[in-house]
Parts: C-alpha cells; sequence; structure tokens
C-alpha cells in the first residue's frame, strides 16, 4: 500500500475516535460487517427534535474493530454526529461512497474531513470497511426516526 493511503491525517484521526462505548438504552443500534476483510462496527443512537422539529441525533456511541481506514472514517463521523439529520447522514454516506466509487469531490459540510480518505478509491478492496460507520449510522437515523 501507499505512503499517500496512510497520511498523517488520516492516522491522527484513526487514533482519536470519539464517542467510543455503548448507549444505555439506544433508540436505535445498527451493526455492519465488511465481509472481505472482517472488520466490524455497531453504532447506538439517541435521537430528538432538533430546532425545526426534524429529528436529529442527541447522543451516539460506537463499538468497532476495524483498519485504520475505517477507524478514520468513523472518527469524522462521531466527532460530528451530534446535530445531525438522518437525512445528512444519509448524504454523508452517499457522498463517501461517490468520493470511493466513482472519483467524486470530497464530502463538504459536516463530514468534510472525510477529505482525509480520497486515496482509499485507488483500493476498491478497502471501500466496504470504510464505508461501515456512514452504513450504520444512516440505518440506525432511519430506525430511530421511523
Amino acid at each position: 500500500m501507499s505512503d499517500d493511503l496512510y497520511s498523517i491525517d488520516l492516522l491522527t484521526l484513526a487514533a482519536g475516535i470519539p464517542r467510543l462505548g455503548a448507549l444505555d438504552a439506544p433508540d436505535a443500534t445498527s451493526r455492519k460487517v465488511s465481509k472481505l476483510c472482517g472488520s466490524w462496527l455497531e453504532l447506538d443512537l439517541d435521537m430528538a427534535p432538533g430546532p425545526d422539529g426534524e429529528a436529529v441525533v442527541a447522543d451516539a456511541a460506537v463499538r468497532l474493530q476495524a483498519c485504520a481506514l475505517g477507524q478514520a472514517s468513523a472518527a469524522v463521523l462521531m466527532a460530528n454526529i451530534v446535530g445531525a439529520s438522518a437525512d445528512e447522514l444519509e448524504a454523508g454516506r452517499d457522498a463517501l461512497k461517490a468520493m470511493l466509487k466513482e472519483g467524486g469531490p470530497a464530502p463538504e459540510g459536516r463530514f468534510a474531513g472525510l477529505s482525509a480518505l480520497a486515496e482509499v478509491r485507488n483500493y476498491p478492496q478497502r471501500h466496504a470497511s470504510t464505508l461501515l460507520a456512514f452504513e450504520a449510522a444512516a440505518e440506525a437515523a432511519r430506525r430511530a426516526a421511523g
């Protein structure tokens, strides 16, 4: 693997995942597994009405066993998840997927830190583990809001 893939920014993200652990009684939990590498991630969410009445993440926690790429993606998500709506989480997931699989631009706004993962696009076998956190968050938010 290229040194470009494991940049200092990416490794710094991977080493500092916020909100590790579990919520006592979450509104929803989602577990995702990458069949190719065995990485897994479980994410708990609590949702509450936001300022405009739309449900947003009030609290979250994550447990995972993943490579540095999955950890970095989870770190960006967990640092920015509180206050996000299900629509925002799905948009973040879709933007990350487009960046990896279609060569799209890095996500902007709340999840702009995913730009540190841009080089992963050149390693298709690593896409699934990189997407785990956002897939779990989008699924859990829809379940909780639902």
